[in-house]
This record gives structure tokens, C-alpha cells and sequence, in this order.
């Protein structure tokens, strides 16, 4: 009876991690938003439109506006991703432009020193960290590539701290692949739309690939930080005020301004 009851428990707890393994990894995608009576049908390019021209006139998303200055490159564009991880922009643009101002090439920035490097980046999160990861880079990039990074995203992701996000986004500004960088605002924002439906930035990413319109791939990110951070905000986002509201489900709004 005890070697059965065991037996049970075993199965149970195996059935119970494979349930919630299958959760964890299950699909999340919904491509069209749950109907709602007060809302009109969810059409992205309408609701993009929208977002473009309430965004008109805020500050660029850091990497686009550090392209805008001439710093386009792939290893300029990869460099100025990785000082904006955990970082606001109005703190990693500025850092950005002084370490490039300095060294911009792989050559140049593997002839400073991680000590040189952290003293231009002081302002960014993890700044110590992110001096000896982007010297590494150089150093690597200068040796192993000749100095020019290919436009491969399995060759950046190879670099440690280099993540889907920094990759798709450096290659989508400085390559034109279309890629997709879902960052924070990105995740909060099309989930909060229902127009994906996934717990993490990694699943909200392979869910978006699966319904955005590649025309929209790179411009996405462009797009919703500056609409993240300013309109459909953390806490209390702007409902009141925001262009897309009668098409937006509002999943997970609780206290609206």
C-alpha cells in the first residue's frame, strides 16, 4: 500500500510538472482581441497609425536617435544596446555618445582599457560590468572578425549579455533585417492592447512574429518605448487621453488615469 501510495505521488508530481511545463511554453498568441461591446475590432495598422502620430513629438527611442547622429553601425548600434539595458534612455544616449565619441570601432574600443571604458559609462546601470562585456566585444569583434561584425544574429547573441532584444534591434537599425526587439514597453504594451497574450518579453516576441505584419517589425520598438513611456505608462496609464482606446482591451488596467 505505501509503494502504491508512492508510487501515486510520484505520477502526480511528474503530471503535475509536465502541466506546468506545457503552460510555461504553450503558445501565446491571439490574433484577434476577445470582443468587447464597448470596443471597436482591433485593426494594428489603424492602431499604429495612431500611436505614430502621438509619439510625434517625443524624444526618439535611444538606439534610433544615436543612428540619427551618424553612430549606425552594427557594433555602434550593439555597444549602444547593451548601456541601455536596465537603463532610461535620457541616462544610456548621453553615455552612448561619449564612449563612441571616443571609440567608435572596435579597434579604438579594445585599445582602451575596462577601467577607461567604465570611467565614460559611469551613469548606466551595471557600469563596471558592462565596461569589461563591451571590451571583450572589441576585442573579439577586432580579432575574430576583422574588425566588422557580420549582420548575424546567432553571431551577436554569441556575445555574453547579448540577448534576442539587443540583437534584433541592432540588426533591424543598422542592417535592415526585419527583426523583432521586444523590450519592457513593447511586452507591457501589445499585451495590455490583447493583441498578444504571453508572460515574458521572450514570449511576447515569438508571439508578435506570428501576427505583426513584417512591415512593422523593426518600426514596433520605435514606436511603443516612447508610447510606453509616456501615454501607456506602467502604473495608471493615460486611458483617458490615449488615441488607440477604443480599440485597446485594456487587460490587466485596474486604475487608469
Amino acid at each position: 500500500m505505501t509503494t502504491s501510495r508512492r508510487a501515486g505521488s510520484r505520477r502526480t508530481k511528474r503530471s503535475t510538472s509536465a502541466r506546468t511545463t506545457r503552460a510555461r511554453t504553450a503558445p501565446a498568441v491571439v490574433s484577434e482581441p476577445p470582443p468587447r461591446a464597448d470596443k471597436v475590432p482591433f485593426d494594428i495598422d489603424d492602431v499604429l497609425a495612431r500611436v505614430r502620430e502621438a509619439v510625434r513629438d517625443f524624444a526618439d527611442a535611444a538606439m534610433f536617435a544615436l543612428a540619427a547622429r551618424g553612430h549606425d553601425t552594427l557594433f555602434e548600434q550593439l555597444v549602444a544596446c547593451i548601456l541601455s539595458i536596465r537603463t532610461l534612455d535620457e541616462v544610456s544616449l548621453p553615455a552612448s555618445l561619449a564612449l563612441l565619441e571616443r571609440a567608435s570601432t572596435p579597434e579604438a574600443l579594445a585599445r582602451l582599457s575596462p577601467r577607461d571604458i567604465d570611467a565614460l559609462i559611469q551613469p548606466v546601470t551595471f557600469h563596471d560590468a558592462k565596461a569589461h562585456q563591451l571590451h571583450a566585444i572589441a576585442v573579439r569583434t577586432r580579432d575574430e572578425f576583422g574588425g566588422a561584425l557580420p549582420c548575424d544574429a546567432q553571431v551577436l547573441q554569441s556575445f555574453k549579455g547579448v540577448g534576442p532584444k539587443c540583437a534584433h534591434l541592432a540588426l533591424g537599425i543598422a542592417c535592415g533585417h526585419e527583426a523583432i526587439s521586444v523590450d519592457i514597453h513593447v511586452h507591457r504594451v501589445t499585451n495590455r492592447w490583447g493583441y498578444v497574450k504571453a508572460r515574458t518579453p521572450e514570449a511576447t516576441m515569438q508571439a508578435l512574429q506570428d501576427v505583426l505584419p513584417r512591415r512593422y517589425w523593426v518600426q514596433l520598438n520605435r514606436l511603443l518605448v516612447p508610447f510606453g513611456k509616456h501615454v501607456c505608462t506602467g502604473s495608471r496609464p493615460k486611458c483617458s487621453t490615449c488615441p488607440v482606446l477604443r480599440a485597446c482591451r485594456q487587460v490587466g488596467v485596474t486604475n487608469p488615469r
